[in-house]
């Protein structure tokens, strides 16, 4: 009898409590289709503040940033301009029917799950339409809230201090209200004075004479409120609900052109506010996904000193309202066969106080999908075949104008991932991308509509993806065949602009990634090539060949981190060949490189945890300019702060 008791103590363990996530982030490795992934870890370590932070070093990634913390920061993929990219937030795709453009200095990550960039479409059969007719997707997850056992209640607040005025102080308050019901809410205070030092080159050659000047009138304010909940009706049926608030103030830096530091008296105030909810089922052979959204963006355009001479004010205003929903299922036919069918229902109207007003475009866009499996015994599918085609029909009501532009087209895609070994994928896709012209290309700042016509887009793909022991890697050859390119040419300030149809373009590339870990240390290094021309007109010498506009030939990132039992240690280089800011071997920007450095500890405290982090970027000071003429910040420091509990 002792020695059964004795036997039965032995064997009695004290389990740890653990938490439970139900996020998962997107495969990078066995996926058809490239992708890049940025999770939790990843953007903590590295510092990210904005979106822009969180994609900027990965591969094909083209970045047009204005400079400083406040400055437009927007995004080309692979040379296909950055209204092929759709921001996808929580499942919802965010739009701008106005311009096109996301500015992703707008969206900050501090309580982001992941962030990933998919070339194509995400690696899901759940998807929105919408999703689907992207020509890439950049996805924006929100953190689901978590749990100990026995807890209820998560606190987070910190602080993060800068250069040149900037402070963004945030606070996060999760909650779970019962076994089913939890919630989340998230604020974010951010400003920056921008007014940091640059170098002014007297000549283009940048040989000769320079003076030491100060960027002037490049400060912001962003107040950002998120607030979520997560219910579970069953297990696989969830409702999720968001509620997102956005106030801003963002002072727009002149032009810095030779001899010339005269300040920009221009500004814009930014107002939004979304509400959307996502409904997910799993039942059987069947997942359905409903998706619905209401949303509201003010922005007020001023610009006190539009005239010199008549001492003028300009002051315009937009509003753009958007209902939005979309419903999608997926059916198991088979253990290798999967149909997915999706729907998408967008109305938007712009409201400004130029000529044309209560401009309305409906837009209905249908996917159909299909995926072919063949599994391997005891190991995952070996061979995995994706279609889809998407049905593109857009309607525009202009007012003042008669007429009312159709658009429609239909879009197929292919891919094909083959692993001939767990360790080794091969993958090929091509995909057919249809974009139409937005509000601004079309209507604004002019007496009549403009004659643009759409983009199409045809994208071929063929890689490889390997997977080691402690060493991971892709390679990744495609080839963009794009016509009636429309490209942006600042006008008199970064407000205005105008744009054209470029006849042909053809981009041909190359995007490599590879990540090692050896003990503590971690390795991430991105390459990419872009070999992308103007081949519209053989007669115009001026642009005919040239490389396009802001897409450097050759571009890459090195991130390499260290961590310890006593201070964690991080380095980051981003390095940016040539590129033309127009087709002139005198507008052509030099290259520069970017070195980073940073610090973080975390110190457990009897009431939670405490994380400090200290950052050095542009290490060197390097001076160097993104867009023509808008110098960006040089050396700047950062510190963080971070108390959980």
């Amino acid at each position: 009898m002792a020695a059964g008791t004795a036997s039965a103590q032995d064997t009695t363990m004290t389990l740890e409590q653990v938490t439970i996530s139900g996020q998962r982030t997107p495969q990078t490795l066995r996926t058809a289709t490239p992708t890049q992934v940025a999770t939790v870890e990843r953007l903590r370590d590295e510092g990210a503040l904005q979106l822009s932070d969180a994609v900027r070093t990965m591969a094909g990634v083209t970045l047009k940033d204005y400079g400083g913390v406040g400055g437009m920061k927007t995004v080309s993929v692979r040379g296909l301009g950055s209204q092929f990219s759709t921001l996808v937030v929580d499942g919802v795709a965010v739009d701008n029917s106005q311009n096109g453009q996301v500015d992703l200095g707008r969206y900050l990550v501090g309580n982001a799950a992941y962030v990933s960039l998919s070339q194509g479409h995400e690696q899901s059969t759940l998807l929105s339409a919408r999703a689907y007719a992207a020509g890439n997707v950049i996805s924006l997850e929100s953190a689901e809230p978590r749990f100990f056992l026995a807890e209820r209640t998560n606190l987070k607040a910190g602080m993060e201090l800068g250069s040149f005025g900037m402070m963004s102080p945030q606070a996060l308050w999760e909650q779970r209200w019962s076994r089913r019901l939890k919630s989340s809410l998230w604020v974010n205070w951010l400003k920056s004075d921008g007014d940091y030092p640059f170098t002014l080159y007297y000549t283009a050659s940048r040989q000769d004479s320079t003076s030491r000047e100060r960027r002037d009138n490049s400060a912001m304010r962003m107040l950002t409120v998120d607030g979520s909940l997560f219910y579970t009706l069953a297990p696989g049926n969830t409702l999720t609900g968001r509620v997102h608030l956005m106030r801003g103030r963002h002072q727009l830096p002149g032009e810095v052109v030779m001899y010339s530091t005269v300040a920009s008296r221009q500004q814009t105030e930014e107002e939004s506010g979304l509400a959307q909810v996502r409904w997910l089922r799993e039942r059987g052979a069947w997942r359905t996904q409903v998706l619905a959204k209401v949303q509201r963006n003010f922005d007020r355009y001023e610009d006190s000193n539009y005239t010199q001479a008549e001492d003028r004010y300009l002051e315009n205003h937009y509003r753009q309202h958007e209902a939005y929903a979309s419903g999608s299922a997926a059916w198991a036919a088979a253990p290798w066969m999967e149909l997915t069918a999706a729907a998408d229902a967008d109305a938007s109207r712009l409201e400004s106080n130029l000529a044309y007003r209560n401009d309305v475009r409906r837009t209905a866009l249908l996917a159909v999908a299909g995926l072919k499996a063949t599994p391997r015994r005891g190991e995952a599918h070996a061979v995995e075949l994706t279609a889809h085609l998407v049905a593109t029909a857009v309607t525009d009501r202009v007012a003042d104008l008669d007429t009312m532009p159709r658009y429609r087209r239909l879009a197929p895609y292919a891919a094909l991932r083959w692993s001939p070994t767990p360790r080794l994928t091969l993958r090929y896709f091509y995909k057919e991308t249809y974009r139409v012209p937005n509000f601004s290309e079309l209507y604004f700042f002019n007496s009549i509509p403009r004659q643009l016509r759409p983009e199409r887009a045809r994208q071929h793909n063929v890689g490889l993806t390997l997977l080691g022991d402690r060493v991971s890697g892709t390679v990744d050859a495609y080839f963009n065949r794009v016509q009636d390119k429309i490209v942006a040419k600042p006008g008199p300030n970064m407000f205005y602009w105008t744009m054209e149809n470029l006849g042909l373009v053809h981009i041909l590339g190359l995007d490599v990634t590879a990540a090692a870990e050896w003990e503590a240390v971690t390795l991430r290094l991105a390459y990419s090539f872009a070999h992308a021309v103007d081949l519209s007109d053989p007669s115009d010498a001026s642009n005919y060949g040239y490389q396009i506009r802001y897409t450097p030939r050759h571009s890459g990132s090195a991130q390499l981190r260290w961590e310890n039992a006593w201070v964690n240690l991080g380095a980051s280089a981003m390095a940016v060949g040539h590129r033309y800011a127009y087709a002139a071997d005198y507008n052509r920007l030099p290259p520069y490189v970017d070195i980073g450095l940073s610090a973080d500890r975390m110190v457990d405290l009897r009431w939670g945890q405490v994380r400090l982090q200290v950052q050095v970027l542009n290490l060197l000071d390097t001076q160097y300019e993104v867009v023509k003429d808008y110098p960006m910040m040089g050396r700047n420091y950062r510190l963080s702060v971070m108390y959980e509990f």
